[in-house]
């Protein structure tokens, strides 16, 4: 996968429209003209016209696991 790349699969296009259509109503400026009024439709004519990117992080974050977590772990309880 390039960095090029607008949307990987159709998850990211959900994520990343979901994501400007709330961008969009919590009123940021539509970045093009759009036949339609409503954030989620406008946020796909966005994607699709190539306006809208997102950055993939460089490293993940581990999920912090708490003390509970590491004994349960330990003893094969999880």
């Amino acid at each position: 996968m390039s960095a090029e790349t607008v949307l990987f699969n159709k998850y990211s296009l959900v994520k990343g429209a979901a994501r400007r259509a709330r961008q969009l109503q919590s009123g940021a400026p539509p970045l093009s003209n759009s036949k339609s009024m409503k954030a989620c439709r406008v946020a796909q004519d966005e994607i699709r016209a190539g306006l809208v990117t997102f950055v993939l992080p460089e490293k993940l974050v581990a999920p912090a696991v708490d003390h509970v977590g590491v004994e349960a772990l330990k003893f094969g309880i999880l």
